[in-house]
This record gives C-alpha cells, structure tokens and sequence, in this order.
C-alpha cells in the first residue's frame, strides 16, 4: 500500500492530480509507482524526465549516435561528463541495493501503458540543467566540485536500503551532493529550486483530467508550494550570459601575459623576457601535460596536451582540451562497444575511466583544467624576473 507521506491529492481547474514523491533508487518506490497508477487508471502521467533522458532510457543504442567531435566542439565535454558522474552515482547505489536506478519511472512508463494513459515528460532538459549550473559556477568552484565528486566517488559503499529509505525526502540529485551543496548554492538553486517551479507548471499543463505525477520526493514541497504560482517558463529555460568577470579574465590573462613578456624585453632585456617565456611554457605544458595523463590519455595525447596548451592558452577563442581530445578520438578509436558499455562501466570507477568515450570527456576537461591552472601558476614565476 502507498504511504500516504507519499502521496498527494493537487487540484488544477478542472483536474485531479495524485503526485507521487519517490526515491530514485528505492525498490519500494517501484512497487508504490505501479500500484497507484493501476489502482487510479489516470489519462496522464506525469514522469520526471525530459525528452534526451527518456530517450537514453527506452533507446537503448541511443550512446552510439553520439558524435564526439561535435560534443568537443560545441564545448558540451563539461555538461556530458556531469551527466554521466551522476548517473555512476546513482548506479553505484543502485547496484548497492540490487535495484537499478530510475527504475521506478521505468515502472511507472509500463504501468502507464497498461491502463492506457499517456505519458508526458514534466521535466526539464538536462542538458540545459547542467548548462545552466556550470554557467553560473565560477571557475575555482568548478574545480573544487569536480575534486569533490571524484574523491567522494567511494562514499556509498556503506549505503543502505534503510538509508535509501530515509532519503525519500531528498531528491536524487541533491542526495548525490547534500556534503557539497551548502557550499555550493547555484548547484541547489538550478538542481532543485527552478525544476521545482518547471515541474509544477508542466504537470499543470498536462492533458486529462486524472493525473499522476511521479517525482522525487525532494521536488514535492516545491512543487506544492508553486502549484498556484504564475511561473515563467522562458526564463527557467534560458542560458544565462556568461559573467562579466570571467569575460574580463578570459581576454585579460592573455593579454597581462603578452604585455608583461613585451615590458621584460624592454626593460629587464633579452635574458628577462627568455626567462619568462620559459616560465610560461613550463607552467602551462606541464600542468596541462598532468591532466591529460590524469585522465589517463594515450601517449600522443598527453603530447598533444603539452604543445598545445602555451599556445591556446594566450587565444580565448581556442580550448587545449580541444586537440588533445580530439587526438585522443582518433588514436583512441572509441567502438561501437565502447558506447554500448557505458550503462555497465559507470557502474564502477575503474570502468568509468577505462571506457574510451569516458576517457574522451576526462581528457578534454583534465586538460583545459591543467591549462587554466598553469595560467594562474605562471604569472607569479614569471614576475619573479622584476625581482
């Protein structure tokens, strides 16, 4: 029988709408999900996925039409790793309580199509979800959230299904950072608080006049308290403009570097300005170079890594982790087994770094991490030279 903490009853004109809260990774949360829909027969249920996600789900060889060039290009590597971290994440406990993640919507889309509801998907795109938290994230905390997911990445071993229990109250994606999101509040404003707001305006919007809803049971409160607000749903989906200070900082570190190389020369001499093109060199090869063997690239790729960073790193309009990743694609030679193995290696942390369309991502991100880095590295060796 569905708890009744679970489960409840919203009005919208003329429609009835039983909302479902559940956790993501809770076999009770599956028998509840297919239970309720039987027993209310609804025209509508409402799932928390968008259309990518829904296609990841029920198309299975969905992974092999990805194209990682474009990926790279489109400068998605960032969103497309964050993605699939989350997903390890939830696998991780997932396979934990022997229960596969999400399984619950794969339910509730079965028991939809017995009692012959129509489905429609109320959340929004992933894609732009991510998009929007790693646009309005700084650079420094982009870093200290992917060392934290990563060093965290063991943490659920000791998980268990008591505990998955308890954690109906939290939303799956704010289980997966609850140690970091005090720290990080643009990760809880756009993961939780905007969907919220999306959520309750899409399910509003569904056709029929018996609904049910099914979320996590983090989104419910929200949706509840939203449920008779005017929502805009332009806004929840638009990517904001990227910041005036990162703008300034990305133009104005290439430009310090060549203006300091110009003043050396001019006034330290010949010898100076050597040195501090040297320094440059060093700083942004090395660490660039470091992250592309932390992410464990092929040999050519770390090369790659090492020449190209000095270089691209004074260009704004270019990426280190571009070539480098691009040189892992094609000595990589990612397969069609490749793709169909992602399901089954982000289960692991060892398959999450051994898979070659994983490792593609990684060095792109490690990369242009390393890059970044060097730049900030090399401008105090460098003004040792006025010294």
């Amino acid at each position: 029988m569905m708890d009744i903490e679970h489960r409840h009853q919203l009005r919208h004109e003329d429609k009835e709408v039983t909302l479902i809260g559940t956790a993501h990774v809770s076999r009770e949360s599956v028998e509840q999900v297919s239970h309720v829909i039987e027993q209310e027969k609804p025209d509508t249920v409402c799932i928390e996925l968008c259309e990518s996600r829904y296609q990841s789900i029920t198309q299975k060889k969905k992974w092999q039409e990805t194209e990682l060039i474009k990926v790279i290009r489109e400068k998605r590597a960032y969103v497309l790793l964050s993605n699939l971290m989350l997903a390890y994440f939830q696998k991780r406990i997932g396979l934990r309580l022997g229960i596969k993640p999400g399984e619950e919507v794969l339910r509730a889309i079965q028991a939809a199509e017995s009692v012959g509801a129509r489905i429609w998907l109320a959340d929004r795109d992933i894609r732009t979800t991510l998009s929007r938290t790693w646009r309005l994230m700084g650079f420094w905390t982009k870093i200290k959230l992917l060392v934290q997911l990563l060093t965290s990445a063991g943490d659920f071993d000791s998980v268990s299904e008591e505990d998955i229990e308890k954690m109906k109250t939290e939303d799956v994606l704010e289980l997966l950072l609850s140690e970091i999101g005090e720290s990080f509040p643009e990760i809880r404003r756009v993961l939780i608080d905007e969907r919220d707001q999306y959520l309750a305006h899409e399910i509003r919007a569904a056709p029929g006049k018996r609904i049910v809803a099914v979320v996590g049971a983090g989104h419910v409160p929200g949706i509840q308290r939203y449920w008779r607000s005017s929502i805009d749903l332009a806004e929840l989906t638009r990517l904001p403009p990227k910041g005036r200070f990162m703008s300034i900082l990305k133009w104005g570190i290439p430009a310090l570097i060549i203006a300091l190389i110009v003043v050396g020369f001019a006034t330290a001499g010949a010898s100076a300005g050597t040195h501090m093109i040297k320094w440059w060199i060093l700083a942004n090869a090395t660490l660039a170079g470091l992250g592309a063997a932390i992410a464990l690239g092929h040999p050519l790729t770390i090369l790659t890594a090492i020449g190209a960073s000095p270089l691209t790193s004074l260009n704004p309009m270019m990426a280190a982790g571009w070539f480098s990743g691009l040189v892992e694609v094609f000595v990589g030679k990612p397969k069609v087994r490749d793709f169909e193995g992602l399901p089954e290696d982000i289960s692991t942390l060892r398959g999450f770094w051994r898979n070659k369309i994983i490792r593609v991502l990684l060095v792109v991100v490690f990369t242009n991490l390393g890059s970044s880095l060097g730049a900030f590295v090399a401008i105090p060796l460098m003004l040792r030279v006025f010294g």
